[in-house]
């Protein structure tokens, strides 16, 4: 096969490579000193324009805030003038969604001493923090004059100990503490805080990184690094040999380019540190034609590409037409795959791609087609909980009027499920939890009009620990569907509670109702694959997300464990590690 390259490589040798360095050479010592010059110009002018776009973006984010004091009736809020949950929090989530770069905004009110926080366009309920004051960035906020401090960068804090944040999101923020004050009175009115992630500042401050030799300092007044594109070091007080270096207190070969910063980033230093090789190595790479060097490169360069055009670039031309002539949309292109080269193998696997693209295209219209109709489904369905809710106790107050006690009492049962599914992603105490199932056994009762054999069995020193909710009651409705309904009528359920070493410990069992060995094999398999779920796990797909949210909620050492039980029975088991960070005493 005739090789494209080496016949390219060896005309570039012979009408290009050879005049160009020979003229670098002749030239190359009396250009030197004024590209060396004109590179270190190019360097401190672009290390003037990123200080100034970086004091101007922060000067946008540190004056974000003020737009709020616009706002008559949030501060009257945080006067606690007037009480106003929801339009407090939809005053919050709306300033978070002002910058995308926004990844947790915390609001304290001093009057209350609590705070809320927003995170992800998710809203946190108020959680007391009376103590808020004694961190150290907010106490030197607080017992200053500045109207807002900067935080350096750290990991992302779950400021509400809430679950709207996932334990796995340790994204590296840096905190913008803003003082809120009443404007007559000048009174302290609490503080907001912006966790900002620093994708901006990175792409601001990587402009200046042209080299990976090169290193680039953002230092606060207190020489703490506030970015680097040594990750590794930020949020961290600069070194000592490196702070010599910057204060120009020891020799160095390198050069080092520094601008201190102004309003608002008083004190703040930019710096880039570059090795003298890497700075100038385009000075010794880069070829200087004089007049006499240019003409003959000139012509040779004409010659070269007219003989590439008509001889070996054409085929690689015809093929761009043909791969430009490629869309999203469906195509059909004559590649020709019959020459023996490279231009024929690319030929090749550019009809390849060209068929596979038109077959996921294919494929992707009808998931959109089935997409589209399962969001139609999804939205017939969708029901106004709150509605219900007030309907059920509307209907039970009819029911005592009309002298149906047993009627209100299934009506309060079923409403105390439809308040508590309200808040079906939070964490709940085991004693909500428990009061939610002994709701549903009240409702199956009535619902079978036939004696139901349960007993609950869950040691106190459970009760006010916090769990997510609905991990027990699907356990539950699997002996409904899967044995009592089956015809075991006579089989108990028990539910188990208790602390065992350094594990929370729940267990959930019948006495009659088992599975086949293979089939417990099959759904264990199911259960703990992150494929999508077979048919048999469809049918107890309940136990599959209750497995998933209990890893993601504590780690792989959290989960559900299922077997038969005495040979006579089924019991599903799930075991939670007690750790401080997950399972907490309820206030």
């Amino acid at each position: 096969m005739k090789s494209i390259q080496s016949r390219l490589l060896c005309m570039l040798i012979i009408f290009i490579l050879l005049p160009y360095f020979l003229s670098v050479l002749i030239i190359y010592h009396y250009t030197k000193e004024n590209v060396e010059k004109h590179e270190l110009a190019k360097n401190k002018e672009q290390l003037k324009e990123s200080s100034a776009e970086l004091q101007q973006y922060f000067n946008e984010l540190i004056h974000l805030p003020y737009i709020l004091y616009r706002d008559a009736e949030l501060f009257q809020i945080f006067n606690n003038e007037r009480k106003n949950i929801t339009y407090l929090e939809k005053s919050i989530q709306h300033f978070y969604l002002m910058r995308e770069e926004m990844k947790q905004v915390r609001f304290y009110l001093d009057k209350g001493k609590e705070s809320i926080t927003v995170y992800n366009a998710f809203v946190s309920s108020s959680k007391s923090q009376p103590n808020l004051l004694q961190q150290p960035y907010i106490n030197k906020l607080y017992s200053s004059n500045q109207k807002e401090i900067i935080e350096a960068p750290h990991p992302l804090e779950n400021y509400n100990n809430t679950a709207i944040v996932p334990q796995s999101d340790h994204t590296e923020v840096i905190t913008i503490h803003h003082k809120i004050t009443d404007v007559f009175s000048g009174d302290f009115l609490g503080v907001i805080s912006m966790d900002i992630q620093l994708d901006e500042v990175s792409r601001i401050a990587g402009d200046l990184i042209k080299h990976k030799q090169e290193k680039m300092y953002i230092l606060n007044e207190n020489n703490q690094i506030i970015f680097s594109n040594d990750s590794q070091t930020i949020g961290q007080p600069v070194s000592k040999q490196v702070l010599k270096v910057i204060n120009r207190q020891v020799e160095s070969e390198d050069i080092v380019l520094s601008k201190t910063l102004t309003e608002p980033l008083d004190d703040w230093q930019l710096v880039k540190i570059t090795p003298k090789e890497v700075l100038f190595q385009e000075v010794r790479q880069t070829t200087y034609p004089s007049i006499i060097a240019g003409i003959i490169v000139g012509i040779l360069g004409f010659i070269m590409v007219s003989f590439i055009t008509y001889k070996i670039t054409n085929p690689i031309k015809q093929l761009t037409t043909k791969i430009s002539a490629i869309t999203d949309s469906y195509t059909t292109i004559p590649f020709n795959d019959q020459r023996h080269d490279e231009i024929g193998y690319l030929e090749k696997q550019m009809k390849e791609m060209m068929n596979r693209i038109n077959d996921h295209i294919d494929r992707e219209y009808k998931l959109e087609l089935e997409n589209k109709e399962n969001q139609f489904q999804a939205l017939k369905s969708q029901v106004n909980p709150h509605f219900l809710f007030n309907a059920l106790q509307s209907i039970g107050t009819v029911a005592l009027k009309s002298d149906a006690p047993n009627v209100y009492k299934l009506i309060t049962a079923l409403s105390n499920m439809m308040r508590y599914s309200m808040q079906a992603n939070n964490w709940v105490k085991v004693r909500d939890e428990i009061h939610y199932i002994e709701s549903y056994l009240s409702l199956q009762k009535e619902r079978f009009q036939h004696p139901i054999n349960y007993q609950i069995d869950i040691s106190s020193k459970l009760l006010d620990m916090l769990i997510p909710s609905m991990i027990l009651q699907p356990l539950v409705e699997n002996y409904f569907k899967h044995c009592y309904e089956k015809g075991f009528t006579t089989a108990q359920l028990h539910l188990f509670g208790e602390r065992w070493e350094s594990y929370l410990y729940f267990t959930v069992k019948n006495t009659e109702a088992t599975m086949k060995k293979e089939a417990i094999d099959q759904l264990r398999k199911s259960i703990y694959s992150s494929i999508p779920p077979t048919q048999m796990a469809t049918e107890h797909i309940g136990l599959k997300n209750i497995h998933e949210r209990l890893v993601l909620n504590y780690g792989e050492k959290a989960g559900i464990e299922i077997d038969n039980w005495d040979e006579q029975g089924f019991i599903v088991e799930i075991f939670i590690p007690l750790d401080e960070q997950h399972i907490r005493k309820g206030e």
